[in-house]
């Protein structure tokens, strides 16, 4: 786990040709290179890679390629391993899955990379990247690409969420997730074998009624002897294939572990603070008002495509498995091509904010991990047209309402963008403080849903095994530096006088942050305005002050 110093993340870094490329590349290529490089990243005690089938998990050293022809530590990660684990297999069933593998331009090192980035802002050396393309003539890369296709780690494998893993090194795992496949199999054909019975007992049960009746017809008799044999007969099927299920289904360890889970599950949902959304946008509306707002301009096919497979997704109800990869490349050029009108992009991040509202939007976010195509778009906030940032914003604030989401929403790994080092937290911050200082007041509306969402993301209480993985002076996924430009804008906000809703929402962010950064009840004593001048204004209000004041007090004493 990542705790208080993080856990070290490691390049494996291999010689595929096991040191011939060193003695015969002289001869084959008239230079020498001293190996090909496949690489694969270490981190919580397991080795990942990418290859021709796919993502790979297993114990670190354990492919047929034997021990790393060379270690290099990348840094240390404090992504907590659940997300980090979320990431990986939105990774393998997304951008690099089995068929995406191409040697040039989408191989084990640019995944490495990738992950790399990702855990801790590393990256590959970029003569190990490039090396395909500039070291190796078609032959050779033909051959390569087929020991890449067959590398696997020894022993036998098992799939989970599109991710290999080695079965040798996860025993338990393997033996439980055996157990529930057998039990969701054999559960499958009972419940096939029920429907059949079930089936052939009503066909059955509908031609003695018509016997019954037609002989009610004849003498007026009764076949209650003949209704309760077959009544039992039922019953006695029913019973019997109901036993056969109870004796062939999970165990009881496993239907416990699953009942402890959804407990848990209820708990969060029941005790977490409710994110503010915007439910008031219909996705099949926004759709047609993002086709009309891109006629006149000329789509490629693959991006006709794109278009076509956000139809399925928001008017036809279709899971997000059906947005192509290339379809975040397409929103990317809505958003960044001048020759494409304000209003079209107004309408495309209206659809992602439908799309927002729905749970498996997280499929979707993964395939921006390399691009940044939305945040790197949202980072200019302050540039766009105020149509533009409330749409933004919007989309924005609806991602708080599924974890998965909000979560992507407030990533700490670094990237680069236009000279910018940036994280997905810091843009969040950016839009979140330009939209509360905005005079505007449904821009400012949407900023302060926004500044909630952010600051009550983790409920005090709940959440605090994930929290214990984080660094030393971050309490939430929040850290000090964003507490501090959250807390200046709320406290901002709040001199302004604002309606009674907006202040609400600014002095619940304060409390919570206060819990959060030791700095920020320093910042309300010393900045001001004092909370307590607020008093009165509603009950809601004075529970927000009195949580704010307790930490005030707290550090004053």
């Amino acid at each position: 786990m990542a705790g208080e110093e993080g856990v070290p993340v490691d390049l494996y870094i291999y010689d595929l040709t096991n040191g011939l490329a060193s003695v015969l590349s002289p001869a084959i290529l008239g230079r020498q290179i001293e190996g090909v490089w496949h690489t694969s990243v270490v981190v919580f005690e397991r080795e990942y890679f990418y290859g021709g089938a796919g993502v790979t998990s297993c114990a670190p050293g354990s492919t047929q390629l034997g021990a790393p022809h060379q270690v290099m530590r990348l840094g240390t990660t404090f992504v907590p391993f659940p997300v980090f684990n979320e990431y990986i297999q939105g990774l393998a069933t997304t951008t690099y899955t089995a068929g995406a593998y191409r040697l040039l331009e989408h191989n084990c090192n640019h995944f490495s990379d990738e992950v790399s980035q990702f855990a801790c802002g590393a990256r590959v050396p970029e003569h190990i990247v490039a090396q395909p393309q500039r070291d190796l003539p078609a032959p050779l890369r033909t051959a390569l690409g087929s020991a890449l296709a067959a590398l696997v780690p020894d022993g036998d494998q098992v799939y989970a969420n599109g991710v290999r893993h080695s079965r040798r090194d996860s025993p338990d795992y393997l033996t439980l997730n055996n157990q529930i496949e057998e039990a969701r199999v054999v559960s499958q054909e009972l419940e096939a074998r029920r429907n059949t019975l079930a089936e052939k007992l009503a066909r059955k049960e509908r031609r003695k009624e018509k016997k019954r009746k037609k002989q009610r017809e004849q003498n007026g008799g009764d076949l209650l002897e003949e209704e309760d044999e077959n009544m039992a007969e039922a019953v006695e099927a029913v019973e019997a294939l109901e036993a056969g299920i109870a004796r062939a289904g999970p165990s009881s360890r496993d239907l416990e572990a699953e009942a402890d889970e959804r407990r848990l599950e209820e708990q969060r949902r029941r005790e977490r603070d409710p994110p503010i959304v915007f439910r008031d946008i219909d996705g099949a509306q926004e759709f047609e008002a993002f086709t009309k707002a891109l006629e006149g301009v000329e789509l490629s096919a693959d991006e006709k495509q794109s278009l076509d497979e956000l139809q399925q997704y928001l008017v036809q109800g279709e899971g997000s498995w059906v947005l192509g990869d290339e379809f975040l490349t397409f929103i990317g050029r809505v958003l960044r091509d001048g020759g494409v009108s304000s209003e079209a992009r107004v309408c495309a991040l209206r659809c992602l904010a439908a799309a927002a509202l729905r749970d498996d939007v997280s499929l979707l976010l993964h395939q921006d991990r390399r691009q940044h195509a939305l945040l790197a778009f949202a980072h200019t906030v302050d540039k766009l047209p105020p149509t533009e940032q409330l749409a933004l914003a919007v989309f924005m604030c609806n991602l708080f309402e599924n974890t998965s989401s909000s979560e992507w929403l407030l990533y700490i790994s670094e990237w680069e963008s236009d000279g910018h080092t940036l994280s997905n937290i810091r843009v969040t911050t950016k839009v979140c403080v330009h939209c509360v200082l905005s005079e505007a007041p449904a821009l400012r509306d949407a900023g302060t849903a926004l500044l909630y969402n952010v600051a009550t993301k983790e409920r005090l209480g709940l959440g605090a095994a994930l929290r214990v993985q984080l660094p030393k002076r971050a309490r939430s996924k929040v850290f000090d530096e964003v507490c501090v430009e959250l807390c200046m804008a709320a406290l901002q906000l709040a001199a302004w006088a604002p309606p009674e809703e907006a202040l609400w929402r600014a002095l619940a962010a304060l409390a919570r942050l206060a819990a959060h950064s030791h700095d920020v009840p320093q910042l309300v004593a010393l900045v001001g305005p004092d909370p307590a001048a607020f008093r009165g204004t509603s009950p809601r209000i004075d529970e927000q002050i009195d949580l704010i004041m307790k930490k005030v007090s707290g550090v004053s004493g």
